[in-house]
This record gives C-alpha cells, sequence and structure tokens, in this order.
C-alpha cells in the first residue's frame, strides 16, 4: 500500500501513547489521519498540531465507531486503519482473601480490548471493500494491537491475557476472509514500552523493567511501535501475521 496525500489513516486510541506516535508517523509520511479517541482534550489538540482530524471515539460503541469511519471516508479512499485503543487491568483469579476475580471487570477488558478490536475491524473492512482497489487488487490494510501477553500472561493478567490472545487468535481467519476483496490483517504484540502508563511508574521500577529485556536493554519506544505499523501498511506481503516487537523478552510469571 503506498502512503501519500490521497492516502486515509485511522488510528484508534490516536491521542496518547502508541497511537499518538502511530498518527506522527503517518502524518509525517504525507497521509491523511484520522485521530479517534475518547479522549476529546488531547486528541483534538493532536489533530490541531498536526493538520489531522479527530473524531471523538468509543470502541465499545458500534454508532460511534461508524461515525469515526465515516468521518476518515470524508477524507478521501480509507486505506489503513491501526487499531490501539485498549486499557489493562490486574487481579489474580483468586485474590489472597479467597475472593474471587470481579467478573464484571473480566468482562469489561474483553469488551474494550478484544471486541472493541473486531468492532473496529469489521466496520472498517466494509468500508474499504467499497474502494477501488490499487494495482495489486488492494483495497486496504488493518493494524491491530495485541501484546506479549498474549503467549507470556503473567500472574493475575488472566483478563488482559485473554482479550490480547483472542485478538492474535482472530488475526489469520480474518486474513483469510478478507483476502477476497484485498484487506490484508496483521497484529503487533508490544512488549514492554514507554508509554504514559508505564511513565507513571517511579524510575527504579522503569528500570527494573528495562533489565529484563535481552536487547536492546531499554524499554521500547512508541515511535518503533509506529515505523513498525507504516511497514506493515507497506509491505504487501505480510498478512495473517502477528508481530512480536519486544526485543526478545519472555516475560517471567510475576
Amino acid at each position: 500500500m503506498d502512503i501519500d496525500g490521497s492516502t486515509v489513516v485511522m488510528v484508534t486510541g490516536g491521542a496518547s501513547g502508541l497511537g499518538e506516535a502511530t498518527v506522527r508517523r503517518f502524518v509525517g509520511a504525507g497521509a491523511r489521519v484520522l485521530v479517534a479517541d475518547r479522549d476529546a482534550t488531547k486528541g483534538a489538540a493532536l489533530a490541531s498540531e498536526l493538520g489531522a482530524t479527530f473524531a471523538l471515539t468509543d470502541v465499545t460503541d458500534a454508532a460511534s465507531v461508524q461515525s469515526a469511519i465515516d468521518a476518515a471516508c470524508a477524507l478521501g479512499a480509507l486505506r489503513v486503519v491501526v487499531h490501539c485503543a485498549g486499557i489493562g487491568w490486574a487481579s489474580r483469579t483468586l485474590a489472597k482473601d479467597g475472593s474471587p476475580h470481579d467478573l464484571g471487570v473480566f468482562e469489561q477488558v474483553i469488551r474494550v480490548n478484544l471486541l472493541g478490536t473486531f468492532g473496529v475491524l469489521r466496520l472498517a473492512a466494509a468500508a474499504m471493500a467499497k474502494g477501488a482497489p490499487n494495482a495489486d487488487g488492494e483495497r486496504g490494510v488493518i493494524v491491530n494491537t495485541a501484546s506479549v501477553a498474549a503467549f507470556d500472561g503473567q500472574i493475575g493478567q488472566a483478563a488482559y491475557a485473554a482479550s490480547k490472545a483472542g485478538v492474535v487468535g482472530l488475526t489469520l481467519p480474518v486474513a483469510r476472509d478478507l483476502a477476497a476483496v484485498g484487506i490484508r490483517v496483521c497484529t503487533i504484540a508490544p512488549g514492554t514500552f514507554d508509554t504514559p502508563m508505564l511513565a507513571m511508574l517511579p524510575e527504579p521500577a522503569r528500570a527494573a523493567l528495562a533489565a529484563g529485556i535481552p536487547f536492546p536493554r531499554r524499554l521500547g519506544s512508541p515511535a518503533e511501535y509506529a515505523a513498525l505499523a507504516e511497514h506493515i501498511a507497506r509491505n504487501a506481503y505480510l498478512n495473517g501475521e502477528t508481530i512480536r516487537l519486544d526485543g526478545a523478552l519472555r516475560m517471567p510469571p510475576k
């Protein structure tokens, strides 16, 4: 997929962290970018700074997602969607006092991370399928975000790991589903990245996380995630694949 001034890219969770870096990357590449996020203040400010477009979006609400996709399509042919929206949670299946994991919390993590991913994917694919294919028959590219927790879930990550494993699990069948209309689907599974969530940790805790990464022995940069998302968009032979982006990290039990 060529990235140029006619390419429309939508980034969910685009107001901060991995999503913000992805927005900056695609704007820098010349694309028309729609920032989809539920944080109106940050999202609008980023869009204003970069000359992008902002759409207030809740990925768990189909009407909200469709509205964002419509806004993206108003900019031109929607060709790339990078889905970064998600939430984290830590809770053991049984707490130390013997109480069970809150089922409502488990459902919410699944709703945002897994159902939200598929909800964006299905509506984006429907919009892309209406577009004209390029010379290779390609109509669009969808990049989802999982986590190394999908493979190496730690103690307390039952909900989060399950949600991200679901994203990994849908990648190949959905890529096969959408092959008929020329839409590629890939997933990035990031390791430990220097995002706003980790920025709140004290420096000793951040250093300890970095020390567990084989090489390079540091936290990942959101710009590195964004670079991979752009490469996936450009590389027409990447399809149906989940790519770990983690410095060879394999997470220990805790």
